[in-house]
């Protein structure tokens, strides 16, 4: 085990010898130094855990030393040690990144007590989520076989991603294995329940289900129109709960959130399906019905997202919502960004304005193409990481922002997840069948049945019929379809690459938050 390392930089350190003493009992290297210029001279030239820094010193100061150590090694804790408790001096280390202080005379404890906080924190924090998981491994175990009902599964995946995002902080890739073996048998438990309730919740005769795709805006949208508040519905595309969980920090300095709540993607959990679902209020059988000019099944040419406003203009009428004063726009591009920051302040005038960002979506579809982004999201932490970095600096952050101080209502919410797949499995099927590799149409496929949810007749599914004989198969888990043709090169191709249109717990049960201003 490496001995950590103390600077501690004082211009009275002989008279701190028997405090040093006890540090090094305690199991630290202690170098000291007397002045600031000589301290950050040793910082440039030597790794040090923490710094121990006196505020008050000749020469230069120890807040101007500081400065001069955050400059060389910006991750390096630093400890003022000061006799002075004044407001400014105190604000003025606090804002250069100090990472504790302690006031003079101080006690050897009290630095003890410092210094095992800040080095060996992480290792506490890693050991008590490795022991808490352990503990919760056996409940979430027997949730899991329990045969939970739809509000159960829910509940299980969101302990599911509470643990993953937990287990960042461990650094036992053991536990983090186990975690993961976990996910794998729940996801297999969740694949055997939808393939068992699917088509009975999507049945025109149906009296239970999920709040699904199809019914979002009639059970979570619509009932928190009010005039006088304007209401932003912000969709963003392709965005799993735990991405979510990522980005919410920077929602909550905003905002104040009301609800965190979860609902089902539609079958398949493919843009095209579930978002007109959104926005149309039906299933998209129905839709095909209603709209039979602007419905496009995956073979047929045209856009398949060309009409949401079409849709939820409709919805509006249907749920005699049509007095409401509202807009629609769809994000595809940093340009759109730029326009919707510079507009909102045009939209308070609305009563619902919707927004539609397609940023993540693109991500994972481009991920697929493009080497720096396998790089860049190779895993789920790193897909996290990615999300809340584009977050952060996106235009729709921008905007929001814009409106944060407003008397509004904010919902966010999204059309589907994704899910990185690793495990091939063989379609054959004629020229018709679509590419998707989460989800097939045709005629005549050929595939291996444990490995799919399978509609013979789509309507079953709530599903239009493409063409006569079509049926459609979804992948579970984490398989993706692979055609038998280049079959060696599309299998390491899409290995690991974030796909949907699916069934797992992170396609189908997805993220939808309420929030207003503060």
């Amino acid at each position: 085990m490496n001995v950590p390392k103390i600077l501690w930089v004082d211009d009275e350190i002989d008279s701190l010898t028997s405090q040093i003493m006890f540090l090094e009992n305690k199991g630290y290297a202690v170098e000291t130094r007397t002045n600031g210029y000589d301290a950050v001279e040793y910082v440039k030239d030597n790794f040090v855990d923490v710094v121990l820094l006196d505020e008050s010193m000749p020469g230069i100061t120890g807040l101007q030393t500081l400065q001069e150590i955050k400059g060389v090694r910006g991750n390096v804790p630093v400890v003022l040690i000061t006799k002075n408790e004044a407001e400014n001096i105190m604000n003025e280390a606090i804002g250069s990144q100090i990472s504790d202080y302690l006031i003079k005379p101080v006690n050897p404890n009290q630095v003890w007590l410092s210094l095992k906080k800040l080095i060996d924190n992480k290792r506490l924090v890693a050991e008590k989520t490795t022991q808490a998981y352990q503990q919760e491994f056996q409940s979430l175990f027997s949730a899991v076989n329990s045969n939970p009902d739809y509000n159960g599964w829910m509940d299980i995946y969101k302990k599911l991603v509470y643990w993953e995002l937990e287990m960042e902080k461990s650094d036992s890739p053991e536990m983090q294995d186990v975690l993961e073996t976990q996910k794998q048998e729940a996801n297999t438990e969740f694949f055997k329940y939808v393939s068992k309730n699917y088509a009975s919740w999507v049945s025109p005769k149906s009296t239970d289900g999920p709040i699904m795709s199809n019914v979002l805006m009639k059970y979570k949208v619509f009932p928190h129109l009010e005039k006088g508040t304007p209401l932003f519905f912000v969709l963003i595309d392709n965005l799993r709960f735990d991405q979510w969980k990522a980005i919410q920090p920077i929602f909550a300095s905003g905002f104040r959130i009301h609800e965190e709540d979860t609902f089902y993607s539609i079958l398949p959990t493919a843009t095209q399906y579930a978002r007109n679902a959104i926005f149309a209020g039906l299933m998209p059988i129905e839709i095909e019905k209603q709209f039979p000019e602007e419905w496009k099944n995956d073979d047929e040419d045209g856009g398949k997202n060309l009409f949401e406003e079409v849709f939820l203009r409709e919805q509006l009428k249907h749920a005699a919502k049509q007095e409401i004063k509202f807009s629609f726009t769809k994000i595809t591009n940093n340009n759109d960004g730029q326009k919707l920051v510079d507009n909102m302040h045009n939209l308070l005038q609305n009563d619902l304005n919707v927004i539609v960002y397609n940023f993540v979506d693109m991500l994972s579809h481009a991920r697929t193409e493009m080497e720096v982004l396998k790089e860049l999201a190779g895993d789920e932490i790193s897909y996290r990481s990615i999300t809340q970095s584009w977050f952060e600096h996106s235009p729709l952050h921008q905007a929001l922002k814009k409106i944060a101080d407003k008397k509004i209502t904010l919902i966010v919410a999204t059309d589907h997840g994704s899910t990185r797949v690793k495990v091939p499995s063989k379609v054959i099927g004629d020229k018709q069948t679509t590419a998707n590799l989460r989800y097939k149409h045709g005629r005549n496929l050929n595939y291996d049945a444990k490995d799919v949810l399978v509609f013979r007749d789509p309507r079953d599914a709530g599903l239009p019929v493409p063409t006569v004989n079509s049926s459609f198969i979804f992948a579970k888990n984490d398989l993706y379809l692979c055609y038998p043709n280049n079959y060696n090169h599309y299998v390491n191709y899409y290995r690991n690459t974030f796909q949907h249109g699916g069934i797992s717990l992170e396609e189908m049960i997805i993220p939808i938050i309420r929030m207003s201003n503060k």
